[in-house]
């Protein structure tokens, strides 16, 4: 086909959807947001791609979604039926004997799949695969009939010891597909086929609940991009890597921290490329503060999260710490007279006070745009002309001020206080609790209200500095530009390390290449290279958990070479690492074998973004008066993206552009490097 074929990123936050579009022949970038539809994410999604390009001109589109995520905090799946081996039909409600409040004796869960849904079959395999009772098959469609007919709309199948020999349950799945009306049916081996009963049968029963609702979301974004083109479409995993809209509606789980983690891929991108390989990730939306710590240029991943207290989900995830203070997170003060931020939001309806949409409760934007460092002007989004500040000021008097004693500025500088407090709070978590120094790192705060803190995380964690993206506003949407397709595997071994046959490792991961290069193949997406990555699940005999140990890197599995020697010198050296010293005596042992078959992209050149001329002068706007430490003072404003490369400026200061605000504290300066980035760092 003739003519412009873009490739466009869509990320739908809580206040607005980000976009990022590239033009691949020339290079051309355009970004825009525009408010997030919550009833039905689909009429936001489809809206930004239009303030982007006709769909007819777009060749692919890339999600970062949050149905998923929102569908499980708001337990808003589908009703959800479990099948399971007799006996246990109740794993979900033991989970691991934990409680909702560790040192309280209340607290309720419920799981998403109730009592009455989970009914039992016989079947038997032992722990070694053995099958010591063949599955009833006659009794697992009449099981699939009742629930059916109970109203169930998806259906989970998880039997005991299913990891090491999956055959019960596969003929299991087949009964139900044969009485099942529709093909949301998940077996835990194809989810999950590792050990562990709890986490399997958990992550398959959220796999379930997720499928109508993903499953509906995907129909209506193929419906919308068929009506005008013939644009192809790649969801964003938990672990930042893509996979097919088609694997995203069979396997919802992976798409958990979809969001967040395509801003985690794209800071550590732009991180590698400024010279910056140690970042914490800061991504500030308008519902909640998401933290990742990128070290020497790797991204954190976990095997296993927790959506909320029971809701466990093992699969490969960015490991991220969210808050919920966020721009449209809402300030009030508690029975006690404390001041408290979030964890509700105002969102995108009715969003903060000074949209003048209906909103009434204070929210942090609201505090940001009475101390003068959000133009009231020349709001974010699109959507609104201007910003109402004295309603904002209106409102942070009357739920703030007059609770404690303050006047509007002084009520809005305690918000800013009290958010940056809980935000310092996540970053000392990821950081300084896991023995990493922050006089190393750089915050990267982004989304479209993280620019306005970074000086104030700088200062408060003791970080060397932070560097503001090129469009911090929609890097989440760069993210899902430039990420690689990726596809996971897992197997259980559960075997001594000196008794381990290694080539039972070798002949899986050859299997692994197969059918993951054939994945990437059949996704049609256009790659310059892949690679396998493999890691183990290790630990000494006796111990409970395990921790994650790289062991290569490959292009070529055919000259991968993997013996006992060199995995017992991977294992120590990563538990080195971790716990400052070995243990003697104890067999080390090997629990999982993981893979990731990663397809690499065309690679997006970061110094296409760097600004080509201007000068200082001519990007000087004028100057304002903002508030700082309890007294007004003028802020000089800039129009951040006509900044030439080399630009020094020295705080207080002000840089506006259409998708965020950077505020340059007093004491800090600002520099534009060769990227375009913004760094900002202590004056000297």
């Amino acid at each position: 086909m003739s003519g412009p074929r873009w490739i466009i990123g869509v990320d739908v936050g809580g206040t607005f959807t980000d976009v990022f579009a590239l033009e691949q022949a020339t290079g051309q970038v355009l970004t825009a947001k525009t408010p997030s539809t919550p009833a039905d994410q689909s009429i936001g999604f489809v809206r930004g791609l239009g303030l982007a390009a006709p769909l007819a001109d777009i060749g692919t589109v890339v999600h970062g979604t949050t149905v998923g995520t929102n569908a499980l905090l708001e337990r808003k799946g589908a009703r959800t039926g479990l099948i399971a081996t007799e006996g246990f039909r109740d794993v979900l409600e033991m989970r691991r004997r934990d409680r909702p409040h560790t040192w309280g004796l209340r607290g309720t869960f419920k799981p998403v799949a109730a009592r009455q849904d989970r009914l039992e079959v016989r079947e038997r395999t032992l722990a070694d695969g053995t099958i010591e009772q063949a599955v009833d098959e006659a009794g697992v469609e009449a099981a699939a009939r009742a629930l059916a007919d109970a109203g169930c709309e998806s259906v989970a199948i998880a039997f005991v010891n299913a990891y090491a020999n999956p055959e019960n349950e596969q003929r299991a799945r087949a009964a139900v597909a044969r009485v099942w009306p529709n093909a949301h049916i998940t077996a835990a081996t194809d989810i999950l086929p590792e050990i562990r009963e709890f986490e399997r049968t958990s992550t398959a029963v959220l796999n379930a609940y997720l499928q109508p609702t993903m499953g509906r979301y995907i129909n209506r974004l193929h419906d919308a991009l068929a009506a005008g083109g013939d644009a192809g479409l790649l969801i964003v995993q938990s672990n930042g890597g893509l996979m097919t809209a088609a694997e995203s509606a069979r396997a919802p789980i992976r798409t958990a921290l979809s969001g967040p983690a395509a801003g985690v891929v794209a800071a550590q991108r732009v991180g590698v490329a400024a010279g910056y390989p140690n970042i914490i990730a800061c991504d500030m939306g308008g519902t909640s503060f998401d933290v990742s710590l990128i070290a020497d240029g790797q991204t954190a991943l976990a095997a296993e999260t927790s959506i909320d207290f029971g809701m466990t989900a093992r699969a490969p995830m960015v490991e991220i710490v969210t808050i919920g203070a966020g721009g449209g997170s809402i300030a009030w003060v508690d029975a006690g007279g404390m001041l408290r931020i979030g964890p509700e939001s105002a969102g995108a309806d009715p969003g903060p006070v000074a949209y003048g949409k209906g909103g009434t409760r204070p929210t942090v934007t609201d505090a940001n745009i009475v101390l003068g460092r959000i133009n009231p002007e020349r709001p974010i989004g699109g959507e609104l002309s201007r910003l109402d500040t004295e309603a904002a000021r209106a409102a942070l008097q009357a739920t703030i001020g007059d609770a404690l004693g303050l006047d509007p500025e002084q009520a809005a500088e305690a918000v800013i206080r009290v958010a940056n407090a809980r935000m310092t709070g996540a970053i000392r978590l990821v950081s300084i609790e896991r023995g990493h120094d922050p006089k190393s790192f750089l915050a990267m705060p982004f989304g479209g209200g993280g620019a306005l803190h970074a000086g104030a995380l700088v200062n408060e964690v003791g970080l060397a500095g932070a560097i503001s993206p090129r469009y911090p506003g929609v890097l989440s949407a760069l993210g899902c530009v430039i990420a690689d397709m990726r596809r996971d595997f897992v197997q259980t071994i559960n075997r001594p390390l000196p008794s381990l046959d290694t080539s039972v490792l070798t002949d899986a991961i050859a299997a692994y290449w197969r059918d993951g290069t054939a994945a990437l193949d059949d996704a049609g997406v256009a790659l310059d290279a892949r690679r396998i990555e493999i890691e183990l699940d290790m630990h000494y005999q006796g111990q409970t958990h395990a921790i994650p140990v790289r062991i290569a890197s490959t292009d070529d599995v055919s000259r991968l070479e993997i013996n006992a020697d060199s995995v017992q010198s991977a294992f120590e050296a990563a538990y080195l690492s971790q716990y400052g010293r070995l243990l003697d005596g104890p067999v080390i042992r090997v629990m999982n074998l993981r893979a990731a078959v990663i397809g690499v992209r065309p690679r997006f050149d970061l110094t296409q973004l760097a600004p080509d001329g201007g000068d200082i002068a001519t990007a000087r706007t004028g100057s304002r008066p903002v508030y700082v430490d309890g007294a007004w003072t003028d802020a000089t404003i800039y129009d951040r993206l006509a900044l030439p490369v080399g630009a020094v400026i020295n705080g207080p200061a002000v840089l506006e552009q259409p998708d965020a605000t950077i505020f340059v504290e007093p004491d800090l300066s600002a520099r534009v490097d060769s990227l375009g980035n913004v760094i900002l760092e202590r004056q000297a």
